[in-house]
């Protein structure tokens, strides 16, 4: 019997501690300490514009309306193709939180390269979402590590990537680099539902128009929506088909909800009625 016990006890404590595991696995942003960055590449797909006002939209709820953060807009890699041009929706949505790699890389580098220092120089990490390639996270790692190489940035640099092509057309040598120093993590696609992150992209979805309450966020997305779609699939863009359908697609937010811990959120609806309102 008393074996039994300890079978019972053993397994018991087994489950909790695994539990308690997964738990703080959730946990894996401080908002105390912790500096998040979502790095946009708008070329050429434009689903980083409706990606950008789901990030703000996010971030405008109470309970993450304290996250520190910075977006860039402009990190793409080795695609061809046309810029989107996000700066007036960027403006509206992040004021002076935000940066141009697209008008003036090295500025941007520098410019981030500063702002990552304050948090890591206190004791907090860095989280990146790669709303696009890695090249300018690896321009970035570089630069930290050559004022401060006493950082170890394959620990306290978290990168985020959620998608096969955004790697697939990153430089062979800056995806080497951001996997051996950084903490990369590659997750399940958000273009698609029921895979373990939440799928961001519906064609025909317009309930947004309802559902945001807020009438800075509606006007922000009234822009997104109209900017997206002036240029998608335009002089050789690529053509979003949910974009083109009447959709929404913010499919690279899906690495800012599993930052955040929030990737048990479904789909798009259930954004809108978790963050909407």
């Amino acid at each position: 019997m008393k074996q039994a016990y300890i079978f019972i006890f053993i397994v018991f404590s087994t489950s909790c501690y695994s539990w308690a595991n997964e738990q703080e696995e959730l946990k894996r942003f401080d908002a105390e300490k912790d500096l998040l960055v979502m790095q946009f590449d708008c070329k050429t797909d434009v689903d980083d514009i409706h990606s950008a006002a789901a990030f703000k939209t996010l971030l405008s709820s109470p309970d993450f309306s304290a996250v520190n953060y910075f977006a860039v807009a402009g990190t793409y890699g080795i695609q061809e193709g046309l810029y989107v041009p996000p700066n007036e929706l960027f403006q509206q949505a992040f004021e002076d939180k935000w940066t141009d790699a697209h008008a003036n890389k090295a500025k941007a580098v520098e410019k981030m390269k500063n702002v990552t220092l304050q948090y890591l120089h206190k004791g907090g990490n860095v989280w990146i979402a790669e709303a696009g390639q890695s090249d300018f996270s690896a321009e970035l790692i570089k630069a930290i590590q050559n004022d401060a190489p006493e950082i170890n940035t394959a620990e306290r640099i978290h990168i985020v990537q959620h998608s096969n092509w955004n790697e697939e057309v990153t430089s062979a040598n800056s995806l080497a680099f951001v996997k051996a120093n950084s903490n990369y993590h590659k997750i399940p696609d958000g273009n698609a539902e029921r895979n373990g992150t939440p799928g961001f992209r519906t064609p025909g979805y317009n309930d947004w128009k309802t559902k945001i309450k807020d009438a800075e966020l509606l006007s922000l997305w009234k822009l997104a929506v109209e900017t997206a779609l002036k240029y998608n699939g335009k002089d050789g863009r690529y053509n979003n088909e949910a974009v083109a359908a009447g959709g929404l697609d913010f499919s690279d937010l899906s690495e800012v909800c599993w930052i955040l811990g929030l990737q048990d959120i479904k789909d798009t609806d259930e954004f809108f009625n978790t963050f909407g309102r």
